[in-house]
């Protein structure tokens, strides 16, 4: 039998063994947060994504402060529809479709962004498709990495601030945020195929505006 100071003993080591997050995945997270609504489950998955989300959203805005309204109105949201959230899909991809819907509605609202009814605006046909495996194939530099001046990376941003926002959102969370085109799809709500393509034109428009 076991002595009070044993049992005390024994409980903080659980304990520990418990609140050390390193080795859970997202979605264990989520998941246990669901089940149990203990906040630090829910304050580790906000510190994940904290610079990564917010960074994103910075660029898809354009502005800090509205970036940090929508980083909270995103994980407000998580918690609010987490009973939406399927066991044995990806977190990130449905955390960013989440953050990046409530970024175009406050930018719509603002009239910063017009509403897309044409899909073909911003789409080129298989023929005009500059590939972004193509690039990579014939070892040409990618337009971050050939701007070598800082005249030319100023350059660079605006161009980027000035693509429209289909093309502004894929390069974002696939460039920048490493998104994988199964999970850029998922999240941005688009198809596979759509993702690559307007990758492509993102790369084209920027490459003819460092030249």
């Amino acid at each position: 039998m076991y002595s009070i100071v044993e049992t005390e003993t024994m409980c903080d080591h659980s304990r520990q063994r418990f609140d050390s997050f390193s080795e859970w995945s997202d979605e264990d997270l989520l998941l246990e947060y669901r089940l149990t609504s203990r906040r630090e489950l829910f304050e580790e998955l906000v510190q994940r994504y904290e610079r990564s989300l917010f960074t994103y959203l910075c660029r898809y805005i354009g502005n800090a402060e509205d970036a940090e309204e929508v980083f909270q109105s995103a994980f407000m949201k998580v918690h609010l529809k987490i009973e939406q959230f399927e066991e044995g899909r990806k977190f990130r991809p449905w955390l960013y479709r989440i953050a990046t819907n409530i970024a175009i509605d406050r930018m719509r609202r603002r009239q910063n962004v017009p509403k897309i009814s044409n899909e073909s605006d911003f789409e080129s046909n298989e023929e005009d498709s500059f590939c972004f495996t193509q690039i990579l194939a014939d070892n040409e530099p990618l337009p971050f990495d050939s701007a070598d001046t800082k005249e030319q990376m100023i350059r660079l941003h605006h161009a980027i601030a000035e693509l429209p926002e289909q093309l502004r959102s894929v390069l974002n969370v696939v460039y920048f945020q490493g998104f994988s085109y199964r999970d850029a799809a998922e999240a941005l709500e688009i198809p596979f195929g759509t993702v690559k393509t307007r990758l492509s034109n993102a790369f084209r428009k920027l490459s003819s505006a460092l030249k």
